[in-house]
């Protein structure tokens, strides 16, 4: 329910914080107090479109805050939930409205679309009058509270499977249709491309590594010639070798006479003659590590060559090879075994198309006993509203021909205002007072069955009195024991089965240097018993109050 209304500087509205309590809660004020503006706010906060003109002359901006106090499953929990919204707490709505026309909308604390408000807010709140916006009188909607009477909420969902899964059938019969109708248009080329792919069996990532490898043997290749030259450099016909050893052999011989003298240059030759060892045999193994055969590098060359031509000639990169062989040869498996796989595919379409239809059908015959219960329900209520030669008719319209997720029903509330009239679509036929009245009885009816849970109902006893009123009060206070219920009202008899009161007046906030009023306020104020009795003695006898006029105020309330 709402639990607490702040508004800032919107229209005449300065400074006003709001708490409500659950049951029947009602406005009442002169006319131009300023009730329209409240609900307004409301409005605002609830996602309606802004403007600059709400914003209050001489402020920036104005802002409206909305405090919701719902139960944890609630649905407008799983809308904000949707739109990444913490949902932790009471649900707090925000709208903040610049003088520029531009706004910002929020959901406890956090930046949202204005749709996103828009969406939580009809969750949480239902406003009717006869200026209001109406969900109820929108055909559209008017299935859904049918079906919620009927208590059709699971045999729908599971309608709604069964038309996803049969639509998804008649997706898939399409789907091999068009293959079967292309693979045979292009028959030949099929076959002889999907030949083709498959003796070149492309496989996924082979060119990168064929190139790789391809520039792995060409880089040895200009290697084995270098190592080759050192080869013949260090062990050729002028290596250094055999000249090195011969040069030790001498000195050697030369070494008893000249003592330790040549020590040195032996050990340095016999170094030397090893460390070209060592080189010739590290060439060697570097040799044979380079070495390759010159047919496998023929081989990669051939092999790219292969690929490349194929992806130019299909028209794909090399990569996409592998995937366009598969997508023809499932062509040409479409074409060579697809008609039995689309008669398979067509029986099981008829058959998710035949169980759709038989729950279709299951869920009409359900809205129409519903229908007829409905509508007695409605014309039970209508009498005391002064309705009592109307009629309400729940008209639906069963096409089979057309199955939908919804079934094969079109639903639209339909009446008549007078004896001997042809009934017609409520929004077309009713006046503003009556399609009000009609709107309550179908919220007494259907209050437990899928309402929001606050209730706003702007002036729908206007141009009533008496004991239309009284019955129009005991309504919405019956409907308040389900929902809560705010009431913008001139009736006596309805403001008197309230258990709260709020009186809306209009205030001078300062005055100019002459001493004229300069700014004029809207001022709301929870009333208590006797200034409860004193508004209601108001609206009973007008701007001079009676004593009658008090003493019948207090049998209302005491009533």
């Amino acid at each position: 329910m709402l639990t607490s209304l702040s508004i800032r500087d919107i229209v005449l509205i300065d400074r006003l914080d709001l708490t409500f309590h659950d049951g029947m809660s009602v406005l009442t004020g002169e006319t131009g107090a300023g009730k329209s503006i409240l609900l307004d706010s409301l409005s605002l906060a609830l996602g309606a479109r802004g403007e600059g003109g709400l914003v209050r002359e001489g402020a920036a901006q104005g802002q409206v805050t909305a405090v919701f106090d719902v139960a944890a499953d609630h649905p407008a929990r799983a809308i904000a939930a949707a739109f990444d919204v913490d949902t932790e707490g009471d649900l707090l709505l925000r709208r903040v409205q610049m003088a520029d026309g531009r706004s910002r909308a929020f959901i406890n604390d956090q930046p949202v679309s204005v749709q996103a408000l828009r969406a939580v807010g009809a969750a949480l709140v239902e406003i009717h009058g006869q200026h209001a916006d109406r969900a109820m009188v929108e055909p559209a909607q008017h299935r859904a509270l049918v079906d919620g009477f009927a208590g059709n909420g699971e045999v729908v969902e599971e309608l709604l499977r069964l038309h996803t899964g049969w639509r998804a059938a008649e997706k898939a019969v399409a789907e091999a249709r068009a293959r079967i109708e292309a693979a045979r248009k292009e028959a030949d080329f099929l076959r002889h491309a999907a030949d083709e792919l498959d003796k070149l069996s492309p496989e996924e990532g082979e060119e990168e590594a064929l190139a790789e490898r391809r520039q792995q043997m060409m880089v040895a290749e200009k290697s084995i010639a270098d190592l080759r030259d050192a080869g013949e450099l260090l062990d050729g016909d002028h290596a250094p070798g055999p000249v090195l050893i011969s040069v030790l052999r001498r000195l050697e011989r030369r070494r008893e006479g000249a003592g330790e003298a040549l020590a040195g240059a032996i050990v340095a030759l016999e170094a030397a003659l090893t460390a070209l060892d060592e080189a010739q045999y590290g060439l060697q193994a570097a040799l044979r590590a380079a070495e390759f055969d010159p047919r496998e590098l023929e081989r990669v060359e051939e092999r790219l060559f292969a690929l490349r031509a194929a992806a130019r000639k299909y028209q794909v990169p090399v990569a996409d090879l592998s995937a366009l062989a598969a997508k023809y040869a499932a062509d040409l498996d479409a074409l060579d075994h697809g008609e039995a796989q689309l008669a398979a595919l067509e029986a099981r379409a008829k058959e998710a198309e035949a169980l759709a239809r038989l729950k279709a059908r299951i869920v009409s015959e359900r809205r129409i006993h519903a229908a007829a219960a409905l509508d007695a329900a409605i014309a039970a209520e209508l009498p005391p509203l002064k309705l009592e030669r109307a009629r309400f008719i729940t008209e639906i319209t069963r096409d089979e021909g057309r199955l939908e997720a919804s079934g094969f029903d079109t639903v639209e509330f339909h009446v008549a205002t007078n004896p001997g009239t042809r009934p017609g679509p409520m929004m077309k036929i009713a006046s503003g007072g009556e399609l009000a009245r009609f709107m309550l009885a179908l919220k007494v009816v259907l209050a437990d069955r899928g309402s929001a849970p606050t209730l706003v109902f702007d002036e729908i006893d206007t141009g009533v009195g008496g004991a239309v009123a009284d019955a129009i009060g005991a309504r919405l206070a019956r409907l308040a024991g389900r929902v809560q219920v705010l009431a913008v009202t001139h009736a006596p008899q309805v403001a008197a089965r309230a258990a709260q009161h709020f009186h809306i007046a209009k205030s001078v906030t300062g005055e100019s240097e002459t001493g004229e009023a300069n700014r004029v306020a809207t001022r709301v104020i929870l009333l208590e018993s006797d200034g409860r009795r004193e508004e209601i003695a108001r609206m009973l006898s007008g701007a001079a109050i009676t004593d009658e006029a008090r003493a019948a105020a207090k049998r209302l309330l005491e009533a």
